[in-house]
């Protein structure tokens, strides 16, 4: 299992290290190069507006996009659930636009307002999610075929699946808790063994 983590700019070492500890060869992915080969992707945090022009800038056009509609799995982690998006407010870019849902950036304040918060999440069973959120967006619309993976108390959605897509509000890359990078592995390996059998 190979999974490329996209390091134009952000936190992408973080994930890296992650994966590396459930034994999972992970490597940055800089250029079109890169995506080669892989098995799956990871869309880190970061600045949303920058990573958004590097894509445009580095990346033919649509080569992400076709990817990802070819069923290859993605994991977006805040700025890279922003960038998955297919409407985001506040973005001074465009999208890759693959997962129905809609983003509001910043979506619970500047940096001063980040915190942590114990989530329900059933995908990854028992106990609780500590999510840490860092100049959050915000999910304000989930299409017909999105599942809702977890929520704040007050009903905010921070996360949520289509098909092979998962993103996240918060970032898991930043707690000793892999169950959110394990339950994206278990995509991957869905896909492998379709794709063996």
């Amino acid at each position: 299992m190979k999974v490329g983590v996209l390091a134009l700019q952000g936190g992408f070492a973080e994930h890296i290290a992650a994966l590396g500890r459930l034994g999972v060869e992970a490597f940055t992915v800089r250029l079109p190069a890169g995506l080669k080969g892989i098995d799956g992707l990871v869309i880190p945090g970061g600045e949303s507006t920058t990573v958004s022009k590097l894509i445009r800038d580095y990346f033919p056009a649509d080569d992400l996009n076709r990817l990802i509609a070819g069923g290859l799995p993605v994991l977006g982690t805040c700025a890279g659930m922003i960038l998955l998006a297919k409407e985001v407010s506040g973005l001074d870019g465009q999208p890759l636009g693959t997962m129905d849902i809609k983003v509001r950036r910043n979506g619970f304040g500047r940096q001063v307002d980040s915190f942590e918060a114990d989530l329900v999440v059933p995908a990854l069973g028992e106990p609780s999610f500590r999510a840490v959120f860092i100049r959050a967006p915000v999910i304000e619309y989930v299409g017909e075929g999105v599942e809702i993976l977890a929520r704040l108390p007050d009903g905010t959605v921070v996360a949520a699946r289509e098909k092979n897509m998962v993103v996240a509000a918060f970032h898991p890359e930043l707690t000793p808790d892999l169950r959110f990078h394990e339950y994206f592995l278990t995509l991957i390996g869905n896909k492998l063994e379709a794709k063996a059998a």
